[in-house]
């Protein structure tokens, strides 16, 4: 038996039929950064950017994230960033109950693997998702310990855009999963 590993799931990844949305992708977008890092960030879907260039995070939402990031002293380089679902959803539409079930086992050994002391849940269809939660303004800010596994939930970067006025409340949450990392002793 092979040992699993991001570079093994990437390489699957990049070549899933498994659903529909790889008949409108450019690219498959896998999860990255670091395989042993502490916190695992969990978004919806790869955007319009993510979907050219075949890497999580790096159009305007993932600006406001790495921006939030340094912030608060984080450093993306030591995260793991990833999806629920790899490939573009057309015209960036929620994911379909289908789509995440199939792209499911991705996640679930992305997160076998980094094994991160936190998970972050950024946004609703994350929350959904991996907590089957509701609202994400509800409930940011706060830890859910499910499965031995710690959750952060907060909103999604992309959110930003469409309502400036919610960049401060990313930036307290981010600032709040920073001070439960001391508190815990969780490297950052």
């Amino acid at each position: 038996m092979s040992i699993d590993s991001t570079d093994k799931i990437k390489a699957e990844v990049i070549r899933c039929k498994l659903c529909n949305l790889c008949r409108n992708r450019t690219n498959a977008v896998p999860g990255e950064g670091n395989s042993k890092a502490s916190i695992m960030f969990v978004g919806e879907a790869p955007g319009r950017n993510e979907d050219e260039k075949g890497r999580p995070f790096v159009g305007l939402a993932g600006k406001i994230l790495d921006e939030t990031l340094e912030k608060v002293g984080l450093v993306r380089s030591r995260i793991f960033v990833t999806n629920i679902v790899k490939c573009r959803p057309p015209g960036n539409r929620v994911p379909t109950e289908e789509e995440r079930r199939v792209c499911k086992n991705y996640l679930e050994r992305e997160i076998s693997i980094v094994s991160p002391k936190i998970i972050c849940i950024l946004g609703r269809t994350a929350y959904q998702s991996l907590l089957g939660g509701g609202s994400i303004l509800g409930n940011r800010g706060k830890f859910i310990e499910k499965d031995s596994k710690l959750f952060f939930l907060t909103i999604h970067p992309a959110a930003i855009i469409y309502n400036n006025k919610l960049r401060y409340a990313l930036e307290k949450d981010m600032q709040t999963l920073v001070s439960e990392c001391s508190r815990l002793n969780i490297p950052i």
